[in-house]
């Protein structure tokens, strides 16, 4: 009784049906035995009554022990082949079922990984969470509990009416007047109880997402460093006697759905035992036919209401698969050409960005507003984020990356790491086009390490073979000796089987960025981008980063972006970005003697002291 009627509202866009269907494909087999045994169930519904009609008319008047044995072992045979039909439908029907959730949260999941960054950058983590796992239940119960429903309820109905009209067509037209005060209420409650359930849902939501944000180390930080636990207990408690008002309501309104419709059996079913016993004293209708009469009437009410919402039942399941086409058929703006060759092997490549202009794609491109959350503005495409930026890097260089905030650095190196393709130029590495090249082989060769390093709440084993599954621990503990973090992983009591917490937490800053090298060492990629690597961190913490980063970039090509800018007086080449144009480029010494940009920011950094610092 909570089925959404704002599903018969929803239009389905074209051909949705028909791709459902191609989801059927894998199990048809299967499906056909499972209406088979649906089938033959359906039957057993109007069997039994039957056998109760011929077993009172012609074993129990006529005092005939022979029949009345026969027809009661042949009811406990129905009762049998009953419940053996039934195990074997549900294991059909399970089956089927999670064999569809598999298919469809796989092909969701792996589609969803191959999105573009930017995508991730909108999309709300909940609604994607519940296309995996609302959508996909309601898209599966279309070859399950639907299907079911919709050929069980049909078989049964026209059997019951047939059968109720072959032992008394009188009877059944007077209990056929009584199946508007059985259709009606059910469609109205119906409504009242799905408005109340989508409520219910929604604050369940609110409740699920105040718990995710504070359950977590940053949420609950943030809630002990502004001392507010006991206006979070409040509001919680706030929301959750919603909650549960909803639910008394809900429980309440089933309740009296109900006793409503036990009451209206119970009329229909005195009217046929006082209209049909009236006819059994006169002789017109056997004690048999009266018993077997009421028997059906028991059955024919369910199917007649769930029949009269199937159309509901039907919607419902078809815009769940419309939710999850909608994200199917959204296409990663990253591709691979069919002909893509893998990147040249080799432990340092050349990188080159030639005359590359790049402008962030617009929310439609790269987005679903459904996933949102909520509508905004900001869904136009922006202004030119880079401008005819080039640069060449060859292998073993170190270039680095300085200028304003907003000036264009990180976008270069995403686009390095092909997070998009540029507008318009070419960005290479080892001499191919990304465009051209496996997206298998540009993970493989281009290595990452960003401001803040990411861990899962796993173990520092588990985090550290993600890099390479292959592993040995031998080659583990050797990236972690490189890294300058071997000495803490041997401290720690369970070692490499520490678990690290929710996104690292239980390190330090500079031991995650440490690990994370560490990570980057074990994934040995041929080109090194290190965005701010070490912007947070303390002095202390910056000088044991820094020094696994000499380790870790030794030998390699590396596009490096610079906070401090006494990381990179080293570089080979120190590239100055503002408003997505390259304005000057040179040495440390070069670019100071300029008196430029470049001269302006350091002279920031040191107090104005250019000469003294700058040497």
């Amino acid at each position: 009784m909570s089925r959404d009627d704002a599903a018969t509202s929803k239009p389905l866009p074209p051909g949705t049906a028909r791709r459902v269907l191609g989801y059927a494909a894998p199990f048809k087999r299967t499906i056909v035995a499972f209406l088979v045994l649906v089938s033959i169930g359906s039957m057993t519904v109007v069997a039994v009554p039957l056998l109760l009609q011929r077993l009172i008319d012609d074993g129990v008047t006529p005092q005939d022990r022979g029949v009345v044995i026969t027809l009661s072992l042949l009811v406990a045979a129905i009762a049998i082949i009953e419940g053996v039909t039934t195990l074997v439908q549900r294991w059909l029907s399970a089956q089927i079922g999670e064999g569809l959730i598999h298919h469809l949260r796989t092909e969701v999941f792996a589609h969803v990984l191959q999105q573009p960054i930017a995508f991730f950058t909108r999309a709300q983590t909940g609604a994607l969470v519940s296309r995996l796992n609302n959508d996909v239940i309601g898209a599966q119960q279309a070859f399950t509990t639907v299907l079911s429903s919709v050929v069980s309820n049909v078989i049964s109905l026209v059997l019951i009416l047939a059968a109720m009209f072959t032992l008394s067509w009188q009877l059944t037209l007077a209990a056929l007047v009584l199946v508007p005060f059985f259709i009606i209420p059910a469609k109205l409650m119906g409504r009242r109880l799905a408005s109340l359930s989508g409520e219910q849902m929604n604050l369940n939501a609110d409740l699920g997402n105040q718990m995710t944000e504070r359950f977590n180390v940053a949420g609950a930080l943030l809630v002990k460093i502004f001392g507010q636990p006991a206006r979070e207990v409040t509001q919680y408690d706030e929301r959750a006697a919603r909650v549960r008002d909803i639910g008394v309501r809900i429980a309440v309104n089933r309740a009296f759905f109900f006793v409503m419709l036990t009451a209206m059996a119970s009329l229909a079913t005195a009217m046929v035992y006082g209209v049909g016993g009236v006819m059994a004293v006169q002789g017109a209708m056997t004690v048999g036919t009266l018993l077997g009469l009421a028997a059906l009437l028991a059955r024919l009410y369910g199917p007649l209401t769930a029949i009269s919402n199937v159309h509901v039942d039907i919607l419902t399941a078809l815009v769940s698969f419309a939710r999850l086409f909608e994200l199917l058929d959204m296409p990663s703006s990253i591709q691979e050409t069919p002909d893509a060759q893998p990147l040249p092997s080799g432990e340092a490549l050349s990188v080159e960005l030639d005359d590359v202009h790049f402008t962030y794609p617009g929310a439609d491109e790269i987005s679903l507003l459904s996933l949102e959350g909520r509508t905004t503005g900001d869904r136009e495409q922006g202004g030119p984020v880079l401008q005819g930026v080039s640069l060449r890097a060859e292998p073993g260089q170190l270039i680095a990356l300085v200028g304003p905030s907003g000036a264009g650095k990180s976008t270069i190196t995403s686009l390095i790491t092909r997070f998009y393709d540029p507008t318009t130029g070419a960005v290479r590495i080892g001499g191919r086009d990304l465009r051209e090249a496996t997206l298998e082989s540009v993970g493989g060769t281009v290595g990452m390490v960003t401001q803040e390093a990411h861990l899962f709440h796993d173990t520092l084993r588990g985090n550290l073979a993600y890099a390479r599954p292959e592993a040995t621990e031998a080659e583990m503990l050797a990236a972690l000796d490189a890294a300058r973090i071997l000495p803490l992983v041997a401290s720690l009591p369970a070692g490499l089987d520490t678990i690290v917490g929710d996104r690292g937490h239980r390190l330090s800053g500079g031991e995650k960025q440490r690990f994370a090298i560490a990570r980057l060492l074990l994934k040995s990629p041929g080109v090194i981008i290190l965005d701010e690597a070490t912007a947070h961190l303390d002095s202390e913490s910056e000088v044991a980063v820094q020094r696994a980063l000499d380790t870790a970039l030794e030998g390699r090509t590396a596009i490096v972006i610079a906070h401090r800018l006494s990381t990179i007086r080293a570089a080979d080449q120190i590239l100055v970005v503002d408003d997505g144009r390259v304005v000057e480029r040179g040495t440390h010494e070069e670019l100071l003697a300029a008196h430029g940009l470049y001269t302006n920011l350091y002279a920031t950094q040191y107090d104005g002291n250019v000469e003294v610092v700058g040497g």
